[in-house]
């Protein structure tokens, strides 16, 4: 009885986000993905019936398994677990499929489809090379190049500017972080986990949300004070995401300290060889370095105001123009204010709500790959 109440709300879902797109016009570029309802055996048949072997990655209330279909095709499941008497854990994962299901962007995990008999399953493409942070900061690996993670950096600005302005309605994903950004064969980046995503209409300037979720070192200080969301929310977590990939630190280290609040002072004086993760050497492109490391300032800024849209951002990643920093300067009165914020005070209010908060129970197709859960 509670899955056929399921698949009726999805339904609805779906008919009610349809049924929304006559208020919103869609961008000319949208292209309406494919997916399909999988049928239960044949995932399960797909994973060796989920065996323990086939087990890439664990969380508070999902596992992921790979698995192989008939046709060949390397699939992840995504499947709910523990949390199946949590209505909250059901909308979220139901929100996941709702929102993965009308977008398509090489920058954003493709949805192959969704199970919804014996549990509710996601299927994905299968990540060969993983998350960025199991490649980003296992030790036992190589230090990924610079050209590649300029290129990881550049994508998904990418993805998050098509969830942003591309999209049929605006999506604010909530939880962009190393362990949610997938890689392909060729390193190319891929947005995942949707758990947490908004849409917002066109006419919403923000959306006010309770309670606050998300993960400690990322969420930006309007989320965590107000829990006011909007576009800026995601470019605050890409710029730590940009300092976790020029550094190679995590974005909490083992004193508690967060990797912006680290770096802020730094990228102030632009001492940019104190930011660069040491294992490259002097094996990068400073050119591009001080795009990202440019870029990265910016994000992190404490107010929102003077945060740039993930439309600049992409502009000064990319651009092959000297950048304008005048253009970006905030003014003095307001440079004490970013001063006098620190982040300090916000982390030490922060660390025990996000340590018990659904950053620890979460899991994306991203960490899986890592074989534990990631936890900032």
């Amino acid at each position: 009885m509670r899955y056929m109440s399921l698949k009726r709300l999805f339904s609805l879902k779906r008919h009610a986000f349809d049924e929304g797109l006559q208020d919103e016009k869609p961008s000319e570029n949208f292209q309406k993905p494919t997916w399909k309802c999988y049928s239960y055996d044949e995932i399960s048949t797909a994973t060796n019936a989920f065996s323990a072997q086939n087990m890439v990655g664990k969380g508070g209330f999902a596992e992921v398994y790979r698995g192989v279909l008939q046709n060949g095709q390397a699939i992840a499941v995504k499947r709910l677990t523990k949390a199946q008497n949590d209505e909250r854990k059901e909308k979220e994962f139901l929100t996941e499929i709702g929102t993965l299901a009308h977008v398509s962007h090489p920058n954003v995990t493709p949805l192959l489809g969704c199970c919804i008999d014996n549990g509710l399953y996601l299927i994905f493409h299968f990540s060969s090379k993983g998350s960025v942070a199991s490649l980003l900061h296992d030790e036992k690996l190589p230090a990924l190049d610079w050209t590649t993670r300029y290129k990881i950096a550049l994508g998904t600005a990418k993805g998050i500017h098509y969830l942003h302005n591309n999209c049929p309605r605006r999506i604010i994903h909530r939880d962009i972080k190393s362990s949610n950004i997938l890689l392909d064969a060729d390193f190319e980046p891929q947005i995942s986990d949707f758990g947490l995503a908004k849409w917002l209409p066109s006419q919403w300037s923000h959306h006010s949300i309770a309670p606050i979720e998300g993960t400690f070192g990322h969420l930006a200080p309007e989320y965590f004070m107000h829990g006011v969301v909007d576009e800026k929310t995601d470019v605050f977590a890409f710029g730590v995401f940009l300092l976790e990939l020029v550094s190679g630190k995590r974005p909490v280290d083992s004193s508690h300290q967060s990797l912006h609040s680290w770096a802020k002072p730094i990228l102030s004086r632009g001492d940019l060889k104190e930011v660069i993760d040491p294992r490259l050497g002097d094996d990068y492109n400073i050119v591009h370095l001080n795009r990202l490391a440019f870029a990265a300032s910016l994000c992190i800024r404490a107010s929102p105001i003077w945060r740039p849209t993930i439309t600049e951002v992409v502009e000064v990643i990319s651009s092959e123009e000297e950048i304008n920093q005048e253009k970006w300067k905030v003014p003095e009165e307001e440079e004490d204010r970013e001063e006098f914020w620190g982040f300090e005070d916000l982390e030490c209010e922060c660390e025990y709500e996000c340590n018990t908060s659904s950053s620890s129970n979460s899991i994306s197709t991203g960490s899986s790959y890592n074989r534990r859960n990631e936890c900032y």
